[in-house]
């Protein structure tokens, strides 16, 4: 049996020709992925705009040890087709009962919790993403729009799914300011660091 581990890279940036192309999150993609190539990793990737079978992105899911979501932040959260990804996928999951089975609770023991169902225990799980946002907006009490909110706050929609069905949620990685003065190409050269931390590589 094969002991070596195997990494999930999902690409969910959706094209706008002219405004949006997809440089950026395809340069994240990329450097996580000769991350852990060089880990000796085995790496599966989709990008979600190409298309998908749901069926299969299930299984892709269940192989990976860790699964990692690369994604700009368009409107205060992944894009649309991201959406009907986590729709798709985590349904069809639901229905063959690989993800999950349940949301956890039952009547017989009160005590179990909503979101103790999934059956993706052991898996990690991180979100990557690119923002307009400078980071001082974040993490602040006095900055108007996220009133002392943190990034793992706004992206819970997204790593909830994850910890719904069971995985590890590890701490986000964020390329902020892309369209004024962030420092692109220092986050890009430091996001290989930030991997090998959250997962102890």
């Amino acid at each position: 049996m094969s002991t070596t581990k195997k990494v999930l890279l999902i690409n969910t940036h959706l094209t706008y020709p002219g405004w949006s192309e997809g440089t950026l999150n395809a340069s994240f993609h990329q450097k996580a992925k000769d991350f852990f190539l060089a880990n000796n990793f085995e790496v599966v990737e989709t990008k979600v705009e190409d298309g998908y079978n749901a069926e299969e992105e299930v299984e892709k899911h269940l192989e990976a040890d860790i699964i990692v979501l690369q994604t700009p932040i368009n409107w205060f959260g992944a894009p649309w087709i991201y959406k009907k990804y986590v729709d798709d996928v985590f349904n069809s999951g639901l229905q063959s009962a690989k993800f999950l089975v349940g949301d956890g609770r039952t009547r017989e023991d009160a005590t179990k919790q909503y979101g103790t169902g999934g059956k993706m225990q052991g898996k990690k799980f991180m979100v990557s993403s690119t923002w307009n946002a400078p980071a001082a907006s974040f993490d602040d009490p006095n900055q108007v729009l996220f009133e002392g909110r943190s990034t793992a706050d706004a992206l819970i929609q997204i790593t909830s799914n994850y910890r719904f069905c069971g995985a590890d949620v590890v701490a986000d990685y964020n390329c902020f300011d892309i369209f004024k003065d962030g420092d692109i190409v220092g986050t890009l050269e430091n996001y290989p660091e930030h991997l090998k931390k959250v997962f102890s590589l």
